[in-house]
């Protein structure tokens, strides 16, 4: 038994619910479900110094200080 409630949507009671869970909500279940990771001392300061590398900040200064570095190829003379 459905009730109109706001708008036109219908309330369905609890006994016209499905009484097998489908594919569909299996699939959605696994794939939504919270994932927790815990990270060793060791891999979390890898995780730290990684995110600071990706984020620093980098002027057109050092930009143009990298592209225009002093190369030179061959052996070094002593």
């Amino acid at each position: 038994m459905a009730e109109k409630i706001m708008g036109g949507v219908e309330n369905v009671s609890e006994n016209a619910l499905p009484a097998k869970v489908g594919m569909w909500g299996k699939v959605k279940a696994f794939f939504l479900q919270d994932i927790r990771v815990e990270l060793t001392p060791a891999q979390q300061k890898f995780e730290d110094d990684l995110n600071d590398f990706l984020h620093m900040e980098i002027t057109w200064q050092d930009f143009h200080d990298f592209l225009f570095q002093e190369v030179s190829f061959g052996k070094k003379n002593k």
